[in-house]
């Protein structure tokens, strides 16, 4: 029953792979999950090819604001590239196993690069509304690990190491390119709670306490089975609002999404820069 149940989710995968590869002709070896507000960037490939979730076998459609519910392929200054126009959460209702999903096909699509973006809200007071995060480590507060059940040797180990998640040499890409813009782009621990309630201010002093720089409720488990797969991760976080009493105002999701809007355009140029100097180097 084990092996049944380990051998469904891989074959599935494999038949999500052949679909996108036919639907899109894509080879290419880095995708991004673009998160809420961020989705725009797939919008300026060249020779794009949209394809909604509901057509790809496996992929579950989002149902949150912001998140388009498409995966794009096409070029970013001639490097084939594959995205995620939104992600599925687990506060949903979906199982991991399913917000994971589409970060296995990738795989066997051959995707060797994985760059994972989100909003999220900053808990350390240096970070400021409309910064980036680079993501250095992370804290699963979901209370689940999308590796729980079976396991699949195929896909990667029963027990991964996680002591590098996301790549250092991908942060360091990011420092380097965010600098060569202008742009100051920190290095920082991200939290990821279920959601989908913001945190209260207890919550919030409670991550401060371990070491959190920002909070959110998506991409940890998107990290986790990438590396359980081998492949390279990179976060960036867009603190689109302070966390709750970190900032004296309501949080709500417009803020959210208006906040995404207006660096876009820097988030935009900083994407490309990393694509086009991620694959000589890294892939």
């Amino acid at each position: 029953m084990v092996e049944a149940a380990s051998a469904s989710l891989y074959s599935r995968a494999e038949n999500a792979a052949r679909t996108i590869r036919s639907r899109t002709g894509t080879d290419a070896r880095i995708a991004l999950v673009l998160g809420s507000g961020l989705g725009g960037f797939a919008e300026d490939f060249d020779e794009a090819v949209r394809l909604p979730y509901r057509e790809i076998p496996g992929f579950v459609s989002s149902t949150a604001q912001g998140h388009a519910g498409s995966l794009v392929a096409g070029k970013v200054d001639g490097v084939p590239v594959l995205a995620m126009q939104g992600r599925v959460h687990y506060y949903e209702g979906y199982s991991l196993e399913e917000v994971t999903f589409p970060i296995r096909a990738f795989k066997l699509l051959g995707i060797n690069t994985l760059i994972l973006t989100n909003a999220a809200g900053g808990v350390d007071v240096q970070l400021s509304q409309g910064s980036l995060m680079v993501i250095s480590d992370h804290l699963n507060f979901m209370g689940v690990n999308p590796l729980r059940g079976p396991n699949d040797e195929r896909f990667g180990p029963r027990f991964p190491d996680l002591t590098e998640v996301y790549s250092r040499e991908l942060q360091e890409l990011v420092v380097e390119e965010s600098r060569a813009l202008g742009i100051t782009a920190r290095r920082g621990v991200y939290a990821a709670l279920a959601g989908p309630s913001y945190e209260t201010p207890a919550e919030i002093h409670m991550l401060r306490a371990f070491a959190a720089d920002a909070v959110g409720m998506s991409t940890v488990p998107e990290a986790i089975v990438a590396r359980h797969m081998g492949m390279k991760v990179l976060g960036i976080s867009c603190i689109t609002n302070m966390a709750a009493g970190i900032s004296a105002t309501p949080i709500n999701h417009e803020e959210v999404m208006e906040t995404g809007e207006r660096v876009r355009e820097m988030f935009t140029q900083l994407l490309r820069r990393i694509i086009t100097k991620a694959p000589t180097s890294l892939t």
